[in-house]
């Protein structure tokens, strides 16, 4: 009798702790969603409100940088944080880049005058730049990867949500309460992240002797903040030949070949090159950025088609997306769920890269006569076909390391699917604004008295003679169409890289020891929990050092 009682005492305490455990998971869960919200936000909040804001502070002429000083700050600091969270550990990281954020955002809410507006930008981007990735990693250090995917795929729709939500957010505050509270929202929100995580999220403590890597950081910080300015500048402020072009160009080469010098030579690289002897990592990473372009190609110009065709203003064109996020939202959460319940999800990317090649060529049909009901329906096939495979290939990168390097992995491969996305945004926008220029010249006939095509407006157009605005929107139809078909063999090529990926069984627990990373011909092991020196349960990983002293557990 007091055996059994004993027993019973033992389950209800066990399964009280389990109880406990997933609640303070779904805790800290919801603190790292906050994060991303307010990271992947403030990529996009101020593209509606940045004409109301230049007016307002008289800098037109620094209109760019409010972007452009974000997105260059925040892909830099990626690597960072990456490299940093697996060497000392990640609590206080993301509470420092969280704090750091919401500072960012207090400047830049009480900006009086251009210039302390890209300050305040350009903090927020130092600390959104860690946002994102430690948010990822985080989850690795208390979630083991196959039950991780679960929340993956819910990482995944907050991230398409926001893409849509930050214009449509950026244009409500322009139009109602303000600009600024573009701004302000982030620190409330900023500080019960900060709270969440200060109370609930538990992590090891990492004692190990940082030599940071100055070289690389340096190198890369001038490559990266090149080819930014190279897709950012390129055709809209410079001409694609223009010297200014030309020598960002070189300086990004020439820095990017420095830069793979440094951490050749650096005894704790902010991006190990020994990440590249993962098959699944390359091929991950490749397939990932081929995405990345699809997605933001299709969100940079498909508003602007909308509002030319339909004639709807920015909002409602902005809400017109929907259908695509709705698509990535569904097929993101339910591929999460499947991944971890079965384990398989080669098959995942693989569709992905096929609904995505389906979803392009069924745009690329679209004219002027097409009915809203089934162009909505393509940007939902699109968008389910980029929510199929998005988190799963950082999960993909993720299960191919030890847990110990699971930031550095994560921050790679979103780092080079920033650059990606940045440099196919450029060009998608270069070939049609290209297109368009040529179309428009061709078919406006001389003395119509419509001005410069540069001035054309949504509202302008429609307020022009039928027979004019017929050929203007006709000319954006047969602009940016072909654009899409231009996209499907990258996409294609997406498919065939994503069939070498190999499909190594998700762990369901997570590692106490560092492991060599999966290659062409090696699946990686399970380390049982035994292993352990002193490490238990979700309470992550120590990383161990290699001989030169490095967390990364591969030689250099």
């Amino acid at each position: 009798m007091t055996e059994k009682t004993v027993n019973l005492d033992d389950s209800v305490l066990a399964e009280t702790s389990t109880a406990t455990d997933k609640r303070r998971v779904l805790l800290v869960f919801a603190g790292l969603l906050v994060a991303m919200l307010l990271s992947s936000l403030d990529q996009t909040i101020f593209s509606t409100a940045l004409p109301t804001i230049v007016g307002e502070l008289d800098g037109v002429n620094h209109m760019l940088w409010v972007t452009t000083g974000y997105l260059v700050a925040a892909t830099i600091m990626m690597p960072i944080y990456g490299k940093l969270g697996d060497l000392i550990g990640r609590k206080g990281l993301f509470i420092g880049a969280l704090s750091v954020f919401v500072l960012g955002s207090i400047v830049g809410g009480a900006a009086q005058d251009m210039t302390w507006l890209i300050i305040g930008r350009t903090v927020q981007g130092i600390g959104g730049g860690g946002l994102m990735i430690l948010s990822q990693a985080i989850i690795a250090d208390v979630v083991p990867v196959r039950e991780r995917s679960k929340y993956m795929g819910v990482m995944g729709a907050v991230f398409g949500i926001s893409s849509i939500a930050g214009p449509l957010l950026g244009g409500w505050f322009t139009e109602s309460v303000g600009w600024r509270w573009a701004f302000w929202i982030n620190v409330p929100l900023g500080l019960i992240a900060i709270a969440l995580a200060a109370v609930f999220l538990k992590l090891p403590r990492h004692s190990v002797r940082v030599r940071f890597d100055v070289w690389g950081t340096l190198t890369m910080a001038v490559a990266v903040t090149s080819i930014i300015l190279v897709a950012s500048w390129g055709g809209t402020e410079y001409d694609w030949n223009s010297p200014t072009i030309l020598w960002l160009i070189a300086t990004a080469v020439i820095f990017a070949a420095l830069f793979v010098l440094a951490e050749y030579k650096a005894a704790e690289p902010i991006i190990p090159l020994s990440l590249f002897r993962s098959r699944n990592f390359v091929l991950a990473t490749s397939a990932g950025l081929f995405i990345g372009v699809a997605m933001f190609g299709t969100l940079a110009y498909l508003p602007t088609y909308l509002q030319m065709v339909t004639g709807v203003n920015a909002t409602v064109s902005g809400f017109m997306m929907l259908p695509m996020i709705a698509g990535l939202m569904a097929s993101a959460i339910t591929t999460g769920f499947l991944a971890s319940k079965t384990g398989r999800y080669k098959w995942m990317p693989i569709a992905s890269m096929i609904v995505i090649a389906v979803g392009l060529w069924l745009l690329s049909t679209l004219t002027v006569d097409t009915p809203l009901w089934v162009l909505m329906s393509y940007l939902f096939v699109i968008g389910a076909g980029i929510g199929l495979s998005m988190q799963i290939l950082i999960l993909v990168v993720q299960n191919s390391f030890p847990d110990s390097q699971v930031g550095t992995a994560t921050a790679s491969n979103n780092f080079f699917r920033e650059i990606g996305a940045s440099l196919g945004g450029a060009v998608v926008g270069a070939i049609f604004t290209s297109r368009l220029t040529e179309l428009l010249t061709e078919r406006m006939t001389a003395g119509t008295g419509t001005g410069d095509a540069n001035s054309f407006t949504p509202a302008a157009v429609n307020a022009l003679p039928d027979q004019v605005r017929e050929v203007i929107v006709g000319a954006y139809n047969d602009a940016l169409t072909p654009v899409f078909a231009m996209l499907i063999p990258m996409v294609l090529a997406g498919l065939v890289i994503v069939a070498f990926i190999k499909e190594v069984p998700l762990r369901s627990t997570l590692e106490t020891g560092t492991q060599e990373p999966e290659g062409a011909d090696s699946a990686l092991q399970e380390v049982p929990p035994a292993a352990a020196d002193g490490a238990s349960g979700t309470e992550g990983l120590l990383p161990a050092a290699s001989p030169r002293g490095s967390a990364s557990g591969v030689p250099d």
